[in-house]
C-alpha cells in the first residue's frame, strides 16, 4: 500500500503550510500529493505551483468540483498540469453537494450519474485528440443553433505526452461508486471506515465487473485524517474539529452525505447530536458530541506504538492508496509515515 498526504484548504492548512506539507513529502519518498478546493481556495492554480517546487511525486486533485468548470476547462487544466509536472498530475473529480454547487456556482444538483458520466467522456474526449463534439443531456458542446451560432467543434491545441492523466472519482452513493469502477481511473472514498470496507467497496467492484475491467484499472485510494501524538486522546481532538466541520456545516439537517454514511456506520446518534449543535453555533460543543468510536472508525489517530497496526487495517480492506490528511504536529506524521512505506512506491 503506497501512502500520501492531502493538504486539504484553508483554513485547516495555511497556504504556506500546504506547500512545506507537500515539500517535505517529497523529500520524504511518499507516493502522493493531493490538494482540494472549496469557496475559499482554488485548486489548479496551487497544483502549478506544487509543480514547480516538487520532483518526483505524484500531484493530485481531491477534488476538482464538477459544477466549477466546464469539462473542456478541465482537459485544458489537465494538459497545462501534465506538461507543468512531467507527467506526474492526476485528477479527481467531483459534484460537491447541493449547498455548494447551488449556494456557490448557481449549478442545479441534480441528476448526479448523468453529470459525471458525461464530464469523463468530455474531457476523455478532448484529450484523445479528436474534435470535441458531445451533445448530451447535461452539456452541449457545441452549442449548435445557439448565440450567434459560430460553434464548431475544436480539438486541443497541444496534447499530454500521456493522452490518459488518470481521472478519479470522489462519490460516496452505491450507484456513484458503482459507476466510478466502470469509468474512473481511482476512487477517492472520504470519511471510509476499514471496519466496512467490504459493504463500502461491493458497488466500486460490482462496477469493475459490468464494465468488463480488471481490479486493478482501478486505484482505491481513501482520504482518512490522521494524527500523531504521545497519547490517543490528544490525537483524537486535533482530527476532531475537522471531521465536525463535515458533519456539521457540509450540509443541512435535510440532507448531510457524511452525516448518512455515519449512520450506515451505525453512529448515526453521535453525528446527528454533532450537527445540531454546529448548526446552532457551537462549533467546540458539536466536536465533543463526536464519540471516540465513531473517531477512530473513519479517521487514525494514533501514538508512535499504534500507528503501524493502523496502516495495517487500511492495507487489509485492499486499498491501493492511503491518503493521509495529517493533523497536529504534521512533519512527526510524515517522518513516521515515510518510515513505515515500502521502499518501492510502484508497488
Amino acid at each position: 500500500m503506497r501512502i500520501g498526504v492531502a493538504v486539504a484548504y484553508w483554513p485547516w492548512f495555511r497556504l504556506r503550510e500546504q506547500i512545506e506539507v507537500a515539500r517535505l513529502a517529497d523529500e520524504l519518498g511518499l507516493d502522493s500529493v493531493w490538494v482540494s478546493e472549496t469557496w475559499g481556495q482554488e485548486a489548479v492554480a496551487l497544483l502549478g505551483h506544487l509543480a514547480a517546487v516538487t520532483h518526483r511525486i505524484r500531484l493530485g486533485a481531491a477534488v476538482l468540483q464538477i459544477p466549477a468548470r466546464q469539462p473542456t476547462t478541465v482537459a485544458t487544466a489537465a494538459v497545462t498540469l501534465h506538461d507543468l509536472s512531467g507527467g506526474r498530475v492526476m485528477l479527481g473529480l467531483g459534484l460537491s453537494g447541493p449547498q455548494i454547487s447551488e449556494g456557490w456556482y448557481g449549478v442545479p444538483f441534480s441528476e448526479p450519474l448523468a453529470r459525471t458520466r458525461e464530464y469523463i467522456e468530455v474531457i476523455r474526449g478532448a484529450l484523445s485528440g479528436k474534435p470535441v463534439d458531445h451533445q448530451g443531456t447535461q452539456w452541449t458542446i457545441p452549442a449548435y443553433g445557439q448565440g450567434l451560432g459560430q460553434g464548431m467543434p475544436l480539438k486541443l491545441l497541444a496534447l499530454p505526452t500521456n493522452r490518459r492523466i488518470p481521472l478519479f472519482l470522489g462519490v460516496s452513493g452505491a450507484k456513484t461508486v458503482e459507476q466510478a469502477g466502470a469509468l474512473a481511473d481511482g476512487w477517492l472514498p472520504f470519511l471510509f471506515s476499514a471496519a466496512h470496507a467490504e459493504e463500502l467497496t461491493a458497488p466500486l467492484l460490482r462496477g469493475i465487473e459490468k464494465a468488463g475491467r480488471s481490479r486493478s484499472d482501478v486505484e482505491i485510494a481513501p482520504i482518512v485524517p490522521a494524527a500523531l501524538a504521545d497519547d490517543l486522546a490528544t490525537a483524537r481532538n486535533q482530527i476532531r474539529p475537522f471531521i465536525a466541520f463535515y458533519l456539521g456545516g457540509m450540509g443541512s439537517p435535510e440532507k448531510n452525505f457524511y452525516v448518512d454514511l455515519a449512520e450506515r456506520y451505525g453512529h448515526g446518534a453521535s453525528a446527528r447530536a454533532c450537527q445540531e449543535r454546529f448548526l446552532a453555533g457551537d462549533r467546540r460543543g458539536a466536536a465533543a458530541e463526536l464519540s471516540d468510536a465513531l473517531i477512530d472508525l473513519i479517521s487514525l489517530p494514533v501514538t508512535d506504538g499504534t500507528l503501524a497496526a493502523g496502516l495495517d487495517r487500511y492495507a487489509a480492506t485492499g486499498a491501493d492508496t492511503l491518503i493521509t490528511m495529517p493533523f497536529g504536529d504534521r512533519s512527526r506524521l510524515l517522518r513516521a509515515l515515510a518510515s513505515h512505506m515500502s521502499t518501492d512506491i510502484s508497488q
